[in-house]
């Protein structure tokens, strides 16, 4: 079995090809162009970037009916910035090329990082996401926290401590009259009951989501499958690390801040995109802090870089001539490490982080695991 990940942003798709990877998949993070007829691995997350482009119900459409040879995963932001509802339609369009009975079921939930789904609103740490951090965002602000009303004519199934058996029910038969199923998640056991729901249902349910709901289903599609490839072995990075926040998101900006008063400041470079308006759009901030990246790079100091934010994390990878990732591990919850295939840094190992993922010490803490991962046993 192998799976197709479609996701809006590269940090979005490398956050959740991870959680396959985990379950013991081989895992390639695919960039835009960058997508191989016959990958050997089991499963590609290939970045669209359509967060902010109009033609995103399009491109995802395309995406869909010409790459998909197996199953589909969409992914959307934990935080639905961008074009949630364009994303949606246009893979359900894509599918129904060969699944015309098809229909969505969106649930965005990470419980392991405050994300949860209730009563159709998406919560973050228990407040609705358009009152927190996502909806001050400088470049994707999010205005409304209710799912029902993102995704126009859909349909909510409450949480229940049912059998699984029950969900996959009350899914078939909301299917059958709605384009879109949207499904509460209060904690990970939803998740998994959600999960577990979709893979006995198949192709028809097309799961749309964030990494959460994810790894829930990379490990029920891993049940009686056989995979074609092997897990990749993590990087051990043990030397200087760059680091590129390209991000204008509090949580990232604050993340850098902190990781600049630890020991780790020694060992670490740190890029940070101008926030003030006259440095431009943010497409012209992204290339401008990948052409610093790159010319740093390519002076052969550093054998770790870390992207934060999704938009400088494809246009570093771009710059530098990359194809793609291939995710082998996440020491930190969302945020996935790696090596780079193709260009002229082919094997450096990267770690990619959304910006607005995590709390202040998240820098830290990925660096304190990183550097165990090469300390004696």
């Amino acid at each position: 079995m192998r799976v197709l990940v479609l996701a809006d942003d590269l940090t979005g798709a490398s956050d959740t090809v991870v959680q396959f990877a985990h379950s013991g998949w081989s895992s390639l993070l695919s960039l835009s162009g960058g997508w191989r007829e016959e990958p050997t691995e089991d499963a590609v997350a290939l970045t669209l970037d359509t967060r902010r482009d109009p033609q995103a119900e399009r491109i995802t459409a395309r995406a869909t009916a010409d790459l998909a040879t197996g199953a589909v995963y969409l992914k959307i932001d934990s935080t639905v910035r961008g074009r949630v509802a364009e994303q949606v339609r246009g893979a359900l369009t894509g599918v129904r090329r060969r699944r015309p009975a098809a229909y969505a079921v969106v649930c965005p939930a990470y419980p392991a990082l405050g994300r949860t789904v209730v009563d159709g609103v998406v919560l973050v740490d228990g407040t609705p996401v358009h009152e927190g951090a996502a909806g001050r965002d400088p470049v994707t602000p999010v205005t409304e926290s209710d799912l029902t009303r993102l995704l126009p004519g859909s349909v909510r199934i409450p949480a229940t401590d049912g059998p699984v058996s029950g969900l996959e029910a009350a899914l078939r038969e909301a299917g059958t009259s709605h384009d879109v199923v949207v499904v509460d998640a209060r904690d990970d056991a939803d998740v998994e009951r959600l999960a577990a729901a979709v893979a006995a249902i198949g192709p028809d349910a097309l799961p749309v989501g964030s990494a959460g709901l994810a790894g829930a289903l990379a490990r029920a599609w891993s049940e009686g499958t056989h995979r074609a490839g092997a897990p990749t072995t993590p990087p051990v990075p043990t030397g200087r690390a760059l680091v590129v926040v390209s991000s204008l998101h509090e949580v990232a900006r604050a993340q850098a801040r902190a990781l600049g008063e630890t020991a780790e400041a020694g060992t670490v470079d740190v890029l940070l995109t101008p926030d003030r308006p006259e440095h431009g759009a943010a497409e012209t901030r992204a290339h401008d802090i990948a052409a610093q990246a790159s010319a740093i790079l390519d002076r052969g100091e550093h054998d770790l870089l870390v992207l934060v934010g999704g938009d400088g994390a494809a246009a570093t990878l771009n710059v530098l001539g990359a194809a793609g990732i291939r995710v082998a591990d996440a020491p930190v919850e969302g945020v996935p490490l790696g090596t780079i295939v193709g260009g002229r840094h082919d094997g450096l190992a990267v770690a990619t982080k959304a910006g607005g993922f995590g709390d202040p010490t998240t820098l830290i803490r990925l660096f304190t695991a990183v550097r165990a991962l090469g300390a004696p046993s």
